[in-house]
């Protein structure tokens, strides 16, 4: 035999090592853990809570399939009717109000100003705040015998000669829960936008001024079109928490005064559990998912115009 020819010859690897260099079944192995999570507190219940929106499942008992019986008599039901408004205007009310706020704070923590890291932090508070905390808060802050705001406003600015009822009445209510909302939504919006704003090369605007461009015109042809994405992404994010928000409003005035600033969130836990009629609740709450399927649809349109930032067509 010639020496110059001669390999070593080398043993079949086995099943076991062939399965675990197949790609495709590295990623499933992968991914197990986190669809295994995703089944157990996200696909179960969401599964459940649509089967139960076609029953009349009631606690402690067991309920029977009715069909689209509970979507129907939701139709007739004034105070479904009226959350369904009230978690429209709340939603579209305070996603403009926080996003005007929070990209004008962006705007200008990005400049040169004194105590800018220190400022930055003070922002973040009230996000970080646990929810039920800020809602107790807000809800001493809207007392109508402890108020501090009727307290400066009438003892020591005499403006007005009696205390504001913040939460007794249904619009004053209203506009004190998105006020309260705002509050603790511009944090995520403003640190955001900030955070894309720093992506965006200087020499633009340096180009831009050298041509001319007043400050509106740099922000409409340089800011806007390179922070649209992150504006999609951010834009979604609040109204799908905006929408879905519970323990701010349930804190506050659990739905209060007379059922007008239930939100559907608020009036699925009224009815399902203190209510105990757990199918009529979650059809509630199944009748959110449209809205936030819409939401999430117009994100990924958003997103599709990112061809423009290169000089492409948006096609």
């Amino acid at each position: 035999m010639d020496v110059s020819t001669w390999q070593p010859s080398r043993a079949k690897p086995s099943w076991l090592v062939r399965l675990f260099d197949y790609k495709p079944f590295l990623i499933f192995i992968c991914l197990l853990p986190a669809i295994g999570l995703l089944l157990a507190f996200l696909t179960y219940p969401l599964g459940l809570g649509i089967y139960l929106a076609f029953t009349d499942t009631e606690i402690g008992g067991n309920g029977e399939w009715i069909g689209i019986d509970n979507f129907v008599s939701l139709m007739d039901d004034r105070i479904f009717i009226m959350s369904v408004w009230n978690t429209l205007f709340y939603t579209f009310t305070a996603t403009v109000l926080k996003f005007a706020l929070g990209l004008w704070l962006a705007l200008l923590l990005n400049h040169q100003i004194p105590f800018k890291s220190f400022l930055r932090a003070i922002i973040l508070l009230p996000y970080i705040t646990p929810t039920v905390l800020s809602a107790i808060a807000f809800w001493w802050i809207y007392d109508p015998q402890f108020s501090i705001i009727s307290y400066v406003l009438v003892d020591r600015l005499h403006l007005l000669d009696h205390y504001i009822d913040f939460l007794g009445t249904p619009w004053a209510a209203r506009w004190s829960l998105i006020v309260a909302n705002v509050w603790r939504g511009i944090p995520f919006v403003a640190i955001t936008l900030l955070a894309g704003l720093q992506t965006i090369s200087p020499s633009l605007y340096e180009a831009a001024l050298l041509d001319g461009a007043s400050p509106w015109q740099s922000f409409r042809h340089i800011t806007s079109p390179l922070l649209m994405p992150i504006l999609a992404i951010v834009m979604t994010f609040s109204v799908l928490f905006t929408f879905t928000d519970f323990q701010l409003v349930y804190a506050i005035t659990r739905g209060g005064p007379i059922n007008s600033t239930h939100l559907m969130a608020t009036l699925a836990f009224q009815r399902g559990i203190p209510g105990a009629q757990l199918g009529e609740g979650a059809a509630i709450a199944v009748a959110m998912i449209p809205f936030l399927i819409f939401a999430t649809f117009f994100s990924y349109y958003a997103l599709g115009r990112r061809k423009w930032q290169q000089g492409s067509d948006n096609d």
